[in-house]
């Protein structure tokens, strides 16, 4: 232990605000992804905001700002904005948002009006609870083995002991009630119940907060980590793992970038959460900008590239079907140029190349055994479905083609067989051309 007070009396600031902020962010980050996952994640702004009368209250009755007091005026208070929210939201027919911003602005104008009027000659300050001081935190300590702890660390340690059992012990039932609270009744679990918990725990997160982080930063640690681990994964133990490493180095980050700048640790961490927040926003490998963007561009490719194989295919079976002589081979430009040129277009030549399903020579295009596979199956799918429509909707010969062309890349060889036995394995389409077998 003595190492340990050794250790820490070196770096003691640093150390312990970045301790205070760790263990503050890691419950209210584990609660925000339910609050994420519910769609509610302005009801934690609304805890934090409408506790305020909660806190006075409390303070009033016990008459000392660390007391249970608070807490449980807090909580209280907290349980009570949820249901009024939900009450306004069910009987009122006021939409969710419109009846959590009634109910939280109400409230807080309720804890300001309290503070200035009954708890005028006391040390209650309302921006102490907004913005908090966690630079300071670490200078009002208590001795706890022989080292020097700051006092705020106590009931922010146990309301991160309390989150971490209670998401242990409910896990089950708050994963199923925040996907579907329908599913979680009919399956005996009260799903209401389960909801008032979890408001009630995000209340007493938010309050054991206020004195060191402030509710400006609990807010964002509510609802920043969660979203930016819900862009990440859609596994929802990954996501919480996520969102708490997330919380974490948010919080590194905003102490030393605070330190740099010399600015408010509380505000940098808030920042440094939206930065990951924009990260995952730009390069999420399935959400994100440019994720999206490849596979957009992977998709064309491949569309592309699957018509121009098709395009051969159907040169190979005019060449071989004609008696003037028709090339089986197509240039380079043509098919580029068929299948509307620019860059994907030209993108999707050396595509089809590395795969293996195209030869070039002398300019031109010819099939692989893997292309002309790959283009039997696209043109069996397109002239399966041409004959599908014209057999089930009546269309005209002239109305058939176009559809067919866009729904041959995604119809797969399963579907392919539904479509041959529905139609009776037809062996040719309503053109009279060939089906041609499976590959």
């Amino acid at each position: 232990m003595n190492a340990l007070a050794h250790l820490i009396a070196g770096h003691e600031l640093p150390f312990w605000t970045i301790t205070i902020g760790v263990v503050a962010n890691i419950p209210t980050a584990m609660l925000g992804c339910y609050l994420v996952l519910r769609r509610m994640s302005l009801m934690g702004d609304a805890i934090s905001h409408a506790v305020l009368p909660g806190i006075v209250l409390g303070f009033l009755w016990s008459h000392s700002l660390a007391g249970w007091g608070i807490f449980v005026g807090a909580v209280v208070m907290g349980l009570i904005t949820a249901m009024l929210t939900q009450t306004i939201n069910t009987y009122a027919r006021v939409p969710e948002d419109s009846s959590m911003g009634v109910v939280f602005t109400s409230l807080f104008a309720l804890g300001v009006f309290l503070i200035t009027n009954l708890a005028r000659n006391f040390d209650l300050d309302p921006g102490c609870v907004l913005y908090g001081l966690i630079e300071a935190a670490p200078l009002d300590t208590v001795s706890w083995l022989g080292v020097e702890v700051p006092r705020a660390l106590g009931p922010m340690f146990a309301a991160l002991v309390a989150t971490c059992v209670f998401v242990a012990v409910f896990w089950k039932e708050l994963k199923i009630s925040s996907f579907d609270p329908a599913l979680a009744t009919a399956m005996g679990y009260r799903a209401t119940a389960m909801h008032y918990a979890l408001m009630a725990m995000v209340a007493v997160v938010t309050v054991a907060s206020f004195e060191a982080v402030g509710s400006i930063i609990v807010i964002a640690m509510l609802v920043v980590p969660a979203a930016t681990a819900h862009l990440l994964t859609d596994r929802f133990g990954r996501m919480m793992l996520l969102a708490v490493g997330v919380s974490i180095v948010s919080t590194v980050m905003g102490y030393w970038s605070a330190a740099a700048l010399d600015t408010t640790v509380a505000g940098m961490m808030g920042v440094a959460a939206g930065v990951q927040l924009a990260a995952a926003v730009i390069f999420s490998p399935r959400y994100g900008l440019v994720g999206k963007a490849a596979n957009s561009l992977a998709l064309s490719m491949r569309i592309v590239g699957e018509d121009i194989v098709a395009m051969l295919y159907r040169a190979e079976e005019l060449a071989g079907q004609s008696r003037r002589g028709l090339p089986e081979k197509l240039s380079l430009r043509h098919c580029v140029r068929a299948v509307g040129g620019g860059l994907t277009a030209r993108l999707a030549v050396p595509y089809l190349w590395r795969r293996g399903a195209i030869a070039l020579a002398g300019g031109e295009l010819t099939l692989t055994d893997r292309g002309r596979r790959l283009a039997q199956s696209l043109v069996r799918s397109h002239r399966l479905w041409e004959a599908f429509l014209t057999e089930h909707f009546q269309l005209p010969l002239d109305h058939v083609h176009a559809p067919a062309e866009r729904i041959e890349h995604f119809i797969g060889p399963q579907l392919q067989e539904s479509l041959a036995e529905d139609l009776r394995a037809p062996s040719v389409d309503p053109h009279g051309r060939d089906i041609p077998p499976t590959t």
